[in-house]
């Protein structure tokens, strides 16, 4: 598992537009990498609309907001729009993101084991080390616990 003070793994990926976006194009600012499973999902929703309702106080700190799901990127150009998201949604549709960042993994659901994103959050220093990582991220108040991370 990744863990605070390890470099974050490269990655690049296209969001929603098609635009293409790397880590390495993003040195010298702070990351904030989500990855959620799903786009129109009751929690998916609500975490993206949190980060949303405080993306004028991450941005004001210089942070770069990311959103990560397997979803196409036409799924997340309507995400975007119907929740009125100001960033970007990468499409990870083969999962190569989300498994160098190791959220891809076995769950569970009433008994049934099926491979799908582990909800977590990477936070990442503007030399592009991992300042702190949260795993299974609980929706309900993880926005707060991202910007006392960002404060240090």
């Amino acid at each position: 598992m990744l863990e605070a003070g390890d470099k974050a793994p490269d990655f690049s990926g296209i969001d929603e537009n098609g635009k293409k976006i790397s880590l390495k194009d993003l040195k010298g600012s702070k990351v904030v990498l989500y990855f959620y499973p799903k786009d129109n999902t009751t929690g998916c929703t609500a975490e993206a609309c949190d980060f949303r309702d405080s993306y004028s106080r991450l941005k004001k700190n210089g942070v770069v907001l990311l959103g990560i799901s397997p979803d196409s990127e036409k799924s997340h150009q309507n995400f975007k729009t119907k929740y009125d998201l100001p960033f970007p949604l990468i499409a990870d549709t083969e999962k190569v993101i989300a498994n160098a960042y190791e959220v891809w993994q076995e769950k569970s659901m009433y008994g049934r084991k099926y491979m799908g994103i582990v909800r977590s959050t990477f936070v990442i220093d503007e030399t592009g080390k991992l300042m702190a990582v949260f795993p299974k991220v609980k929706v309900k108040g993880h926005v707060d616990e991202v910007l006392q991370a960002l404060a240090g």
